[in-house]
């Protein structure tokens, strides 16, 4: 018996492995961010774990509505480029901090707030926020976690 050449045979093995490890890691949802995401962030010297991460549209949709929201609930929401996304407080069980970052992979700055906007049950009257300037990262805490902690407009965040 002759031996066979098993060139071909690795050949057609290492595109099928590449074939497949390109499909696993190709993301299909649309506006959904393919990067790492923070597990934490620092601020004026303080690091506060992220408890909820919301990086594709529906993620995003829902938010925190109805999540229990305790001072140590902090929600990423991260898109794949910055822009002026908006949010609203429909069935969310307590007043938010809603903090917008344009942000790397290792630090971003708080480039707009709003502050204690409270929860809204009918979706027809709830107001709308929307910041002045471009962000990818937005940031949801209980009402009042932005001014006990010290997040303005301006301040630089670190991320890990």
């Amino acid at each position: 018996m002759a031996p066979r050449n098993v060139f071909p045979v690795l050949i057609v093995a290492l595109i099928a492995i590449a074939l497949l490890t390109a499909l696993l890691s190709y993301n299909t949802i649309p506006g959904s961010v393919t990067t790492a995401l923070p597990s934490s962030f620092t601020v004026n010297g303080k690091t506060f774990p992220i408890t909820y991460t919301a990086s594709t549209e529906p993620q995003r949709e829902h938010g925190l509505m109805n999540t229990k929201i305790t001072n140590t609930t902090i929600m990423l929401f991260a898109w794949p480029s910055a822009g002026t996304y908006s949010f609203w407080m429909y069935q969310t069980n307590s007043s938010l901090d809603i903090i917008w970052i344009n942000a790397n992979a290792t630090s971003g700055t708080i480039v707009y707030e709003a502050l204690q906007a409270p929860p809204c049950y009918n979706s027809a009257s709830c107001a709308v926020y929307t910041p002045t300037s471009a962000a990818n990262y937005a940031l949801e805490a209980r009402g009042g976690f932005a001014q006990s902690n010290g997040l303005e407009v301006g301040s630089i965040l670190t991320f890990s």
